[in-house]
């Protein structure tokens, strides 16, 4: 099959190229010879990737369509759709893994030949990792793993082997991929393209974050059997801690997104992968399972779970849950999959810890000693961001007694600033701190504010209401007033500094004339370097460094000139990492914003929606770069826009041609102007905190009121 199959959108063009749709319309119009439409619609046409390919380069808008890119388009153009593409690319990246010098054999050939040849090997390779149509399982497993009862459960594979016509038009796309695992490996291009795809559709699945898919799987312990009934894209069962003799068990209700986890898992561990396609509550796939662990973060607030067609099912052995309680079919779900004494873990909305409807059932969870902790979450933990969301840590009771405390945990107060998410260090450690010391010793000491271990007596009252702020002690008085003035004392000495900053008057000054040039110019004529997140193997890139753990430069961060809040997971695409001096631009929303990145920042990776621009110091300063990039003129005629949002042109945006002495006069009073916005910030962050703290302490006693 030729390329010139693979379409691409405007949108696409506009990544190919590092431009804003803004311009790609442009070109559409302005030039004669832009390649013309090949499919789509007439408000979003699609054109041939080879053809775009080839006018880009004539024009020297291109030098070359960097692989990674190519790849995802062809993906994205796929004529069966990215999702059956994704699922191809997994099987020949896993066959790419486990046996090179196969596809070696086979990549030699034609398309033709290799669509031929692939699908017996890779049954082989998929039948080695998935299981046949029958695939085998303990029915009985106990808490460490070993088998109680041999058994089997029949579920179909995974994955299903495509045949040679199925995967013909795949053929450009599976090479590109096997080259492009050259670079990164297996793993690292598939969690590339998977987490691309996964963002491109957002709206149809809810991620799993995966600070909080690794602290759910550190509650549960290691295991050998992990059972994930509502695995989405697989992150809970990817966090789980590998062991030798390991399976993991995947369900869900898409077919796509059990094909891509299952690939997933086998990328990424050697553990013995099993999925299921289906409805878990009303067709669960393993009812004879008893696994070590169960992580899940279940569908919330689901009113069509199968409340009238499962009234007499035998799971709900802690009560029949009702039509608006789907959390707590979920959560008998865990437990009847459960081995004696193994630990199940879910992500819980904070209405199920204190809703009526369910109160008898969170009554006989305490009671028989099921329920063993919950953990609120800090707001932004993960969707919906707005709602502080719970851990509910579950045991399936065994034959020792029953536990008489309840460890009850609130990391609310590790909330970070603005959209930047949780202190998830600080999350992780005060979670893990109480749940191991609360399991050793069967209760927990009182620490105020965060956690104690509750008397289960004491929450059998007319609401079993589990929310941990309802029964935990308030901080210390003390340290309570203490915090508030230093917060007071960093606040007075900020405002000084503040009134120090504040610009001279202005001085008025006839229009100026300058000579324009835009940021594309200099780019093209080498003064800058102008880069996104996606482009790889660019200068400050970590090529070949795709597993390092660095912070990342958000958008969000920009605007509200915050420090890198956000983390770069192992299964992100490369990072391009900021340098001192570099002037970082978000290109959505509309703001005039600009930061030049200093020492405290630099190191950190370029988050998505913005562009980098690293001047060259011997023609261009940078802050008379990022103060001019900052005129509200400039970013109206460099911005397009839509029903929703404003997109920056970045290559439009103009500065004047001055000689650097100048630049550097004018670069000195943005700095100080720089200086003094951050110091308004500080003193906003640091009003709200004394405000919000002397609210809380003068409502709840702590503070005396003078």
């Amino acid at each position: 099959m030729r390329d010139n199959a693979t379409e691409v959108t405007a949108a696409g063009i506009a990544r190919l190229a590092g431009v804003g749709r803004a311009a790609v319309s442009n070109w559409r119009r302005r030039h004669p010879d832009f390649p013309k439409p090949v499919g789509g619609t007439e408000t979003s046409p699609s054109f041939a990737l080879v053809e775009v390919e080839a006018w880009l380069r004539e024009q020297g808008k291109l030098a070359e369509v960097p692989l990674r890119e190519r790849v995802w388009q062809q993906l994205t153009g796929h004529p069966e759709g990215p999702a059956v593409a994704l699922v191809h690319v997994g099987c020949v990246l896993l066959l790419v893994q486990e046996r090179p010098t196969v596809w070696l054999d086979i990549d030699a050939g034609s398309d033709e030949r290799l669509a031929a040849k692939l699908p017996d090997v890779l049954d082989g390779v998929l039948a080695a990792r998935f299981g046949r149509e029958a695939v085998k399982a303990s029915d009985t497993v106990n808490a460490s793993g070993a088998v109680d009862a041999p058994g089997s459960v029949n579920t179909p594979a995974p994955v299903h082997t495509p045949s040679g016509p199925q995967l013909l038009p795949s053929a450009p796309l599976l090479r590109g991929a096997a080259e492009l695992a050259g670079e990164l490996g297996a793993r690292q291009t598939f969690e590339f393209l998977l987490g691309r795809y996964l963002d491109v559709h957002s709206r149809q699945y809810t991620p799993t974050p995966v600070e909080l898919a690794g602290l759910m799987a550190e509650l549960a312990g290691p295991a050998l059997t992990v059972l994930d009934p509502a695995c989405g894209s697989g992150a809970l069962l990817r966090a789980v801690e590998a062991r030798p003799h390991q399976t993991l068990y995947a369900q869900d209700r898409t077919p796509d997104l059990v094909a891509l986890t299952a690939l997933r898992l086998a990328l990424h561990t050697r553990a013995a992968v099993r999925g299921a396609v289906g409805d878990t509550l009303r067709g669960e796939a393993y009812p004879e399972l008893r696994a070590a662990a169960v992580l899940c973060h279940p569908p919330f607030n689901e009113r069509n779970w199968g409340h009238d067609e499962l009234a007499y099912d035998a799971r709900w052995e802690y009560g029949f849950p009702a039509r608006n309680e789907s959390e707590l079919a979920w959560v008998q779900h865990a437990l009847a999959r459960l081995a004696d004494g193994g630990t199940a873990v879910l992500l819980i909305p904070p209405a199920a810890a204190s809703r009526r409807s369910g109160r008898r059932i969170r009554a006989d969870l305490l009671r028989r000693g099921a329920l063993r902790a919950v953990l609120a979450l800090p707001a932004g933990a993960a969707p919906p961001y707005n709602l502080p969301l719970h851990l509910w840590v579950l045991r399936r009771p065994d034959r020792t007694p029953v536990a008489p405390e309840v460890l009850l945990v609130d990391t609310g107060a590790f909330a970070g600033e603005a959209r930047g998410g949780p202190d998830w260090q600080a999350v992780r450690d005060a979670a893990l701190d109480t749940w191991r010391a609360f399991t050793r010793d069967g209760q927990l000491a009182e620490r105020p504010g965060l956690a104690r271990s509750v008397p289960v007596i004491e929450l059998l009252d007319d609401d079993v209401d589990l929310a941990p702020a309802r029964h935990l002690p308030p901080p210390a008085a003390a340290d309570g007033v203490e915090q508030l003035a230093a917060v007071r004392d960093d606040l007075a000495a900020t405002l000084r500094l503040t009134a120090d900053l504040t610009p001279p008057p202005a001085a008025p000054a006839p229009p100026a004339r300058w000579p324009l040039t835009t940021i594309g110019e200099l780019a093209r004529g080498g003064a800058l370097l102008l880069r996104t997140s996606a482009v790889p193997g660019a200068p400050g890139s970590t090529a070949g460094t795709a597993r390092a753990r660095v912070p990342v430069l958000t958008d969000h961060d920009v605007l509200a000139g915050s420090p890198p809040s956000g983390t770069l997971p192992e299964s992100d695409e490369e990072a391009v990492l900021t340098e001192a001096g570099d002037i970082v631009v978000p290109v959505l929303g509309g703001g005039s914003v600009a930061r030049v990145v200093d020492a405290a920042t630099a190191g950190a990776a370029l988050g998505r929606n913005l562009v980098l621009l690293r001047p060259d110091a011997t023609a261009l300063d940078a802050w008379f770069l990022a103060g001019f990039l900052r005129g509200t003129a400039n970013n109206r005629q460099a911005s397009s826009y839509a029903s929703t949002a404003t997109r920056l042109d970045v290559r439009r945006l103009q500065l004047p041609r001055l000689p650097l002495d100048e630049q550097r006069r004018y670069g000195a009073r943005f700095r100080a102007m720089e200086e003094f916005e951050q110091a308004l910030r500080r003193a906003g962050r640091l009003g709200e905190q004394l405000l919000r703290g002397m609210y809380d302490g003068l409502t709840d006693g702590t503070v005396e009121p003078r």
